[in-house]
């Protein structure tokens, strides 16, 4: 009996791995708590597509979802590289953080790299135009890492609301 449990859980993990679904190591779950700070937990990535994380509520019902913006919007770019961002969106389509977590900008430390940055999208609805210079703050000499910043998070938010939170039937 122990050796069928043994092997089950084995199965599982396994199983997980494969369809890289495996739980988020303890870096990675402080970051999904600084991007959805109402989240009482976090599922493992979902392979989608869109790939995700889910965010759960206190009663486990479905708080919004966590992504990549290097997975989203893989060909976006700023002016030396991809931005990678992780961005978390509520059911409401309101945007609960951004975090950048890594990038090649010459001029990030005045521009992506500062906290006040990515707060600038906190609360911020997808349906907003995230216009550089708009409602969006420009920094001088980093406009094409502001304004891909900013199309990649606009554009992933709303490819995972259109995926994940369109009613059936409603159209996309």
């Amino acid at each position: 009996m122990r050796l069928l449990g043994l092997v089950l859980l084995t199965a599982v993990v396994v199983l997980n791995l494969a369809l890289g679904q495996t739980a988020p190591d303890p870096a990675l779950e402080a970051q999904l708590r600084r991007v959805f700070p109402a989240a009482v937990s976090f599922s493992a990535k979902q392979a989608g597509p869109p790939s995700h994380f889910v965010a759960y509520a206190a009663d486990r019902t479905v708080a919004g979802y966590v992504f990549w913006t290097t997975e989203m919007e893989p060909l976006e770019r700023g002016y030396d590289g991809p931005i990678k961002m992780l961005v978390g969106v509520d059911t409401n389509a309101v945007l609960t953080g951004v975090l950048v977590t890594e990038h090649r900008e010459p001029y990030g430390y005045f521009s992506v790299d500062l906290p006040e940055f990515a707060a600038q999208f906190a609360g911020k609805n997808i349906r907003d135009p995230f216009r550089v210079g708009g409602d969006v703050d420009a920094v001088s000499r980093a406009t094409i890492t502001i304004t891909s910043s900013s199309r990649a998070i606009r554009n992933g938010a709303r490819r995972v609301a259109r995926a994940l939170m369109t009613p059936p039937g409603t159209g996309r």
